[in-house]
């Protein structure tokens, strides 16, 4: 009888469908690439031999220690056993990363906090999405993508997180996860996989997406100093779903004549958060810093 998979995992096992994500990455043949739970190894069997490093985060010990016998004799291919969530990615572009083992139990939780400016060599990032941590894994990528250490992507999660992802401002689907990956990435939706491509199938089906990272604060005229600032804005307007923006931003402090004042003329006065574009959304921020000071301190 073969072992129950532990920590609720769904492995992909069609051929076909690994070497699609392996190939959406393009040419990594001079590239770093980190696969976030590579499981038991289908597509990091693609990606040894089609890369210059594999860095391979794993959060089950059992297959960590399975994949680093596994690969072995592939010097470039490193496993760490970790949890993505508290990985720091920055470490892997040091050429002389002590990370850089052939079997790293290391959990870094410092996450670097000034890393605007990055010159260094970049990372490429694939993997199958955790249903359940997908929106956080999403947003320590981010981290990393504002600090220009990330190049693209290539990820696999749940088909109604990834049509959230992808869908634009004005549709019923259009929100805060929208929104924040659409500020750091372009978004392009591959291909989707039915529950038979997995063992044991999900209830669900999967969809694959490829995140191009161009981060656009500097293009909405957000300050690198006031990134976490308009992050926490963002949050703000999408507290509330069904409310409009204007009693979102009320709700969090801001008074009537303070967003009367800097209330840009490409927002109508009852529109809600999802209807409005980031460019819109930046400049009543932009507005909001420059002439007022909300009466209530906003919470991230």
């Amino acid at each position: 009888m073969p072992k129950k998979p532990k920590l609720g995992q769904n492995f992909l096992t069609d051929d076909t469908a690994c070497l699609r994500i392996a190939q959406s990455l393009g040419d990594t043949t001079h590239r770093t690439v980190v696969e976030i739970g590579p499981g038991h190894g289908a597509i990091t069997d693609l990606l040894a031999p089609r890369t210059a490093h594999l860095h391979c985060i794993e959060f089950d010990p059992h297959l960590a220690r399975e994949l680093t016998f596994r690969f072995r004799n592939a010097p470039h291919v490193t496993i760490h056993q970790a949890d993505i969530l508290h990985f720091d990615l920055a470490q892997l572009t040091t050429p002389d990363s002590t990370l850089d083992t052939r079997h790293s139990t290391l959990v870094p939780t410092g996450v670097p906090g000034q890393l605007a400016g990055w010159g260094g060599p970049t990372l490429d990032v694939i993997g199958n999405l955790p249903y359940y941590i997908t929106s956080d894994i999403l947003l320590h990528l981010f981290h990393f993508a504002r600090a220009g250490l990330l190049t693209r992507a290539v990820l696999m999660m749940q088909r109604e997180v990834a049509d959230r992802i992808a869908a634009l401002p004005g549709s019923s689907l259009y929100g805060p996860l929208s929104a924040f990956t659409q500020l750091h990435a372009q978004v392009t939706s591959l291909f989707t996989l039915p529950p038979a491509a997995f063992t044991p199938p999900p209830d669900v089906y999967s969809t694959v997406l490829r995140l191009d990272f161009a981060p656009r604060f500097t293009e909405l005229g957000i300050e690198t100093a006031d990134v976490d600032g308009f992050n926490a804005f963002l949050r703000l307007t999408f507290a509330q779903k069904r409310k409009t923006l204007s009693n979102n931003l009320r709700a969090a402090g801001y008074t009537p004549a303070q967003l009367t004042a800097a209330w840009p003329t490409t927002i109508p006065a009852q529109a809600r958060s999802e209807a409005v574009p980031l460019e819109s959304l930046a400049s009543l921020y932009r507005n909001l810093n420059t002439s007022n000071t909300p009466s209530a301190t906003p919470s991230a």
